[in-house]
């Protein structure tokens, strides 16, 4: 009811005067960032046509647009067409685009104009990618159900991509661990980008990333370009938008990531230097310090900044930084034990505290119309702190007789980079690239038990680097076929590691409606810091790092891919992929453990003398039909089948914890008018998947150790149920004449369906007890712009 009353309180402000807003960009060079000048851009179905063409810096300015969705189509002799669909405008905040067209392939008898790579919808940023790479715009992150305003949720629902679970957004990508995914901000490679982020792991349970000052994005689940290394499974490479250049704007929003205020706009009229920044803390913190006891209450603060400031005609200076810190307490006397808790174990005290800081200043310079460089230097700073005390009961009650501290960890790992990039425009027919990243790490690891005996860990600090190198062509052989090709390099200082890495792609248009895509790419991946530094204690008891000279593991990664279109707005994609591993550290005895496990527990495996000589195998089919948003609705159903498999010291092929064997996702939303000024939306999101493998638990040597001993020899044999969750969003748009209402409920797993999280052994009742992933929870979310 309460929500209900909202609505119509909304409601009641509303008014049949159409509002309208300025629409604005720049439009350049695909390849050589130039100014495309004389371009013109129109809204169409404009009636009157509202149109107008691009100045001497590529600058367009569209006045009284008016607000919902517009598309925009951009013209120029020579150049392919753009079309941006659907492009959201609000009365709150004007609409900044920057676009980038691609010139048109020429031959001796004709001129053929066609767009592709602009189509915001379809095509990726980086021109390299051939095939399995999905651009996404920030809308897409707040509009599908469950996602939550959060890259990775949103990242779930497309094809060969799962979940870890509910309490975390870490990703699965084609049957690898989540901790193989590679992390780019606007050109950096950046640690973990999430509150509660161990070392070492690619998720957490709340994005510092702020969807509110993302630009369009690119995520890449295999075979990815030569400029992305040191990743296996899947790249994430965001970027940051700027700030309006002529305006300030604010904004304010509560939601589920917690309750922040942002503003923006230019230093003075007289500059084109910008600002943006955005400021959050977690509203269950807010709620606990106003006096409501909440048990494991998770407090995180995350602030985010970033000024442009144009250098002559021909330069743009930029800085960012993004910073967070978050602290929890889960204490085993508050662990509900009837219901079973995902985030508690009541046997244990945890106590844990992290912070995450990167900056980064970086200058680009357009040398001539076809050739334009990029050189950024970066820092970042993450820490980790964990303390946990083993609980002990009196027989058979919740009382407390001694609570012992077990465990110690604190984690540092700092980095300064170099990135430097060139990119040259030979032709309408080649582009080069190439670039170099130097990455030099200092780091300081130090973690121990303590009961029920005392091992010391890692004890260490010390520095390292790691150097890549890359070059990137592409060539269009004709309007429809074109290759991407390049050759990375990279150096590892620590054990003196290296590799080479040839990376191919040829896409051909048979028709005006079907695209073939081939790709295949030689990756080559890092083994955890944390594992490199584990201690292996020596029957004298001393200690040596046997670990510290494993190589990269490495894969050769193959994809084909089919793409058709079936309408204007609706586009049918499979894609068959097979990927082989190898160089997988592994026990050198018999044994089932292999680095392609590791990701399941988000904590450090503590295992000693692995040696480089384990395989793996993923392969699968995966499915996308999609349609795009028109007619006030769109459709998305992503299917994949697959299957992940791995090989230890013991020679059994395990099926790898990931191995779900099958993921489904249906997405769609219906937006209604009501009015001139108000939407009503409505997103709806099922997903379904096949069940984990896990280690099954040996309750008869758990019951004799008094803590949870698992059966190594039948691991990841046994497969738990399989994981269904539905979703419903429901939300309302208000534009006044100035600013911009949003208000949205999200009814998560709306049949409180029971998902499996994880089974341990309960020693103060002597039986083995599930915990359960998130039942229905609503949680609401209100944004104001103006």
């Amino acid at each position: 009811m309460k929500t209900m009353f909202f609505f119509l309180l909304f409601l009641g402000y509303y008014s049949f005067a159409q509002s309208t807003q300025t629409v604005r960009g720049k439009i350049t060079d695909a390849a050589s960032k130039a100014p495309v000048v004389g371009a013109t851009v129109v809204v169409v179905g404009s009636n009157p046509l509202n149109g107008t063409t691009t100045d001497a810096d590529g600058n367009f300015r569209l006045l009284k647009v008016n607000v919902g969705r517009a598309s925009l189509r951009v013209t120029y002799l020579g150049y392919e067409d753009i079309f941006a669909k659907d492009v959201i405008v609000n009365a709150g905040k004007e609409v900044v685009l920057d676009l980038s067209m691609t010139e048109s392939f020429k031959n001796l008898n004709e001129v053929t104009v066609k767009y592709k790579r602009s189509e915001d919808n379809k095509v990726a940023n980086n021109e390299m990618s051939t095939v399995s790479a999905r651009p996404f715009a920030p809308s897409e992150t707040l509009k599908y159900a469950g996602s939550l305003g959060d890259p990775s949720r949103m990242a779930a629902n497309f094809a060969g991509v799962s979940g870890a679970n509910d309490a975390r957004n870490d990703i699965v990508v084609r049957g690898n661990s989540p901790a193989s995914l590679l992390w780019r901000l606007d050109g950096v490679n950046i640690p973990n980008p999430n509150h509660f982020s161990s070392l070492g792991t690619s998720g957490g349970p709340v994005s510092m990333l702020n969807t509110n000052l993302l630009a369009k994005s690119d995520f890449m689940s295999g075979a990815f370009p030569a400029e992305y290394a040191n990743a296996l499974g899947s790249v994430f490479d965001l970027r940051l938008r700027k700030g309006n250049d002529e305006k300030h704007e604010f904004l304010t929003q509560v939601g589920f990531n917690g309750v922040e205020v942002g503003a923006e706009g230019p230093y003075s009229k007289k500059s084109k230097a910008s600002y943006l920044l955005n400021y959050r803390y977690s509203l269950f913190g807010i709620m606990s310090n106003l006096g409501f006891d909440i048990a494991g209450t998770p407090y995180y603060q995350d602030f985010t900044f970033k000024t442009d400031v144009p250098v002559g005609k021909k330069g743009q200076l930029s800085f960012w930084t993004l910073a967070g810190k978050s602290n929890i307490t889960f204490l085993g006397k508050d662990v509900d034990t009837e219901k079973g808790d995902a985030y508690g174990d009541e046997n244990t005290n945890t106590r844990v505290r992290f912070e995450t800081g990167i900056a980064a200043l970086s200058y680009e310079h357009r040398f001539t119309d076809k050739t334009f460089g990029k050189v950024t230097l970066s820092a970042s700073r993450s820490y980790q702190n964990f303390k946990g005390d083993t609980v002990i009961y009196k027989q058979e009650t919740k009382v407390i007789s001694e609570e012992i501290l077990a465990q110690q960890a604190e984690f540092t790992n700092e980095k300064l980079s170099l990135n430097a990039s060139v990119n040259h425009k030979i032709s309408a027919k080649d582009k080069l690239s190439a670039g170099v990243i130097v990455d030099l790490s200092r780091f300081k690891l130090l973690n121990s038990n303590l009961y029920p005996n005392a091992v010391m860990l890692r004890n260490t600090d010390g520095e390292t680097m790691l150097t890549q190198a890359y070059v990137q062509w592409k060539h269009r052989f004709s309007q429809n076929l074109t290759l991407n090709a390049g050759l990375t390099g990279l150096h590892y200082q620590l054990n003196n590691s290296a590799a080479l890495e040839p990376r191919v792609g040829l896409a051909y248009q048979a028709t005006d409606r079907s695209t073939f895509n081939l790709a295949y790419g030689l990756h080559s991946n890092l083994q955890p810091l944390l594992l490199y530094f584990y201690q292996t204690q020596n029957t004298n008891g001393s200690y040596s790092l046997t670990n510290k000279d494993l190589g990269f593991t490495k894969s050769h990664h193959f994809v084909l891919g089919y793409e058709r279109s079936l309408g204007e707005n609706l586009r049918l994609k499979l894609e068959a992929y097979y990927q082989s591993l190898f160089n997988v550290p592994i026990q050198p005895s018999l044994g089932y453990y292999s680095v392609l496990i590791e990701g399941v527990d988000f904590a450090p495996t503590n295992v000693g003398n692995l040696v480089n000589k384990g395989t793996g195998r993923n392969y699968g089919l995966e499915m996308t039909l999609e349609k795009y948003f028109s007619n006030n609705y769109y459709f998305l159903v992503t299917g994949s089948l697959f299957d992940s498999k791995y090989k230890g010291s013991d020679g059994v092929e395990r099926n790898t914890p990931f191995n779900n064997r099958y993921v489904l996702n249906v997405l769609a939303g219906k937006d209604i008018p009501l009015g001139n000024r108000g939407v009503l939306s409505i997103n709806w999101k099922l997903t379904s998947a096949g069940g984990k493998y896990i280690r099954p638990i040996n309750l008869e040597a758990s019951a004799e150790a008094n803590t949870t001993i698992y059966d190594e020899s039948r691991a990841f044999t046994q497969q738990q149920s399989g994981y269904f969750r539905t979703d419903l969003k429901i939300g309302y748009k208000l534009n006044r004449r100035r600013s911009t209402h949003e208000l949205a409920i999200d009814l998560q797993n709306i049949t409180n369906h029971q998902n499996i999280f994880q089974q341990a052994y309960n020693p103060r009742v002597n039986k083995i007890g599930t915990a359960y992933q998130q039942g229905f929870l609503p949680i609401p979310f209100y944004r104001l712009t103006f």
